[in-house]
């Protein structure tokens, strides 16, 4: 059925909206039912303390399967708890074929590839050839010149603190009058870094330099700045030092636009602009490259976030750094933030009240999640391939998300080691909307900001 003009117009609205002014990485809505939040260390800890709880393999399932039942397509998760593990897989990966999905699949991760480019810059920082408080113009002076050359420093571009604006939306141009049209016909474009640094800095700022607001111009940065200070492109430096060093080994930079090992067809909706929803696993993902271009699996996302907060890919002194954290959004006076960013990781509050670590992805029809303890002993990495599923109506107001609710209770209760509430006894997709193209992997409120 064709959409008329209007409603189109203000879908592009809200598409434009979301993209745009209330992009971040994935925010918890909160429960109904949720526990009362003390500090994050001492919920932290408390997280930690419900390992050894085992793992509830019915109860997984179950939730997994509810996220199908929603709407979802497919999706696979990997859970672990110590050394007891469980996969599982739902749904289909190829809605002609009824291909179904396997636990094993690799999957385009999207942004976590920010946390391997941070643990990259990192491990130089260990070795004193990048200092995070120097500005980045004495590594890149051709790429950020003046003010924000002297001003930006390598932490601000790690914690997305610098101001810089984003890419996104100029790399596609008409991405939101016709996304369908606008991704197919840069579907096997390639792009240089340079050129989305170049698209980044010259678009308006969304906040002033000094707050957070989350831009993949940033990791682009990030990537190019690594390359002059180790002389290697950023993708091999980071394929050595951080990906083999991890003993990951589903996990790469794309070499073509295809995906190399068994994996999902990836189907993109554009909340409802591309209908029905069309097959982006195959895409030249130069358009992501440090900033999000990553395949990996869920088992290798847990092995890597594991590894990361043990202690084994960086000493404790960076390790600290990693996890200083600033506000990952603007509260009211007294409130304190339910997500705190770091740099290429962040924390936050899930709904039955324990703190997290990990980061979330997306690209073009593809979703990831990757939460861990801080401990790293309890874990949750899931994939899914339908993306920006969410509906609005009218008035741009967010419709009904039992997807978003569905993919809360898996995440949520594989973390807390408890079963997943029935659906619908908690609005938590009121709040949460993830599915951004890149980076920006999920939606604030606008009443958020």
């Amino acid at each position: 059925m064709s959409m008329s003009s209007s409603r189109r117009a203000r879908l592009s609205a809200v598409a434009a909206a979301t993209l745009i002014a209330l992009s971040a990485p994935a925010l918890p809505a909160q429960s109904a039912v949720a526990a009362e939040t003390g500090s994050p260390a001492a919920a932290s800890a408390a997280a930690a303390a419900r390992t050894g709880l085992g793992l509830d393999r019915a109860a997984l399932r179950g939730s997994l399967d509810a996220f199908r039942d929603a709407g979802m397509y497919g999706a696979y998760s990997a859970v672990r708890d110590g050394s007891a593990q469980w996969r599982g897989a739902t749904g289909v990966a190829d809605v002609d074929s009824g291909r179904r999905t396997q636990p094993n699949f690799e999957h385009r991760v999207g942004s976590i590839t920010k946390t391997f480019t941070a643990v990259a810059l990192l491990q130089q920082a260990e070795a004193g050839r990048i200092d995070l408080d120097a500005p980045v113009g004495r590594y890149v002076p051709d790429l950020v010149p003046g003010e924000r050359g002297r001003l930006v420093t390598v932490r601000m571009l790690l914690n997305h603190t610098s101001g810089i604006a984003d890419y996104v939306l100029p790399a596609f141009p008409g991405i939101l009058e016709n996304p369908g049209k606008a991704l197919d016909e840069n579907r096997l474009r390639r792009i240089a870094p340079e050129e989305l640094v170049r698209l980044g800095l010259a678009a308006p700022p969304v906040v002033a330099r000094g707050t957070h607001a989350y831009s993949n111009t940033n990791y682009i940065l990030a990537g190019l700045l690594l390359e002059r200070v180790t002389g290697q492109k950023a993708e091999t430096y980071i394929a050595r030092n951080v990906i083999r060093k991890a003993g990951l080994r589903h996990t790469y930079f794309p070499s073509s636009p295809s995906i190399k090992g068994p994996h999902a067809r990836m189907y993109e909706s554009f909340f409802g602009l591309i209908d029905p929803p069309r097959d982006y696993s195959v895409v030249d993902m130069s358009w992501a490259g440090t900033a999000g271009a990553l395949v990996s699996t869920t088992s290798d996302l847990n092995d890597f976030y594991r590894k990361l907060l043990g202690g084994r890919l960086l000493g404790a002194a960076q390790l600290r750094e990693m996890k200083t954290t600033v506000p990952a959004y603007e509260t009211a006076p007294g409130e304190e933030a339910k997500m705190r960013y770091g740099l290429g990781i962040y924390t936050l509050e899930m709904p039955s009240g324990g703190w997290y670590w990990g980061h979330d992805g997306g690209v073009f029809g593809a979703g990831t999640w990757a939460l861990s303890t801080e401990d790293g002993r309890r874990q949750v990495a899931i994939g899914y391939n339908l993306m920006k599923y969410q509906r609005f109506d009218d008035q741009g107001r967010p419709l009904p998300d039992p997807v978003t609710d569905a993919l809360y209770a898996h995440v949520d209760g594989a973390l807390a080691g408890t079963p997943a509430p029935p659906r619908g006894a908690a609005p938590l997709g009121a709040q949460a909307l993830p599915g951004m193209p890149i980076g920006p992997d999920a939606l604030y409120q606008a009443s958020l900001r």
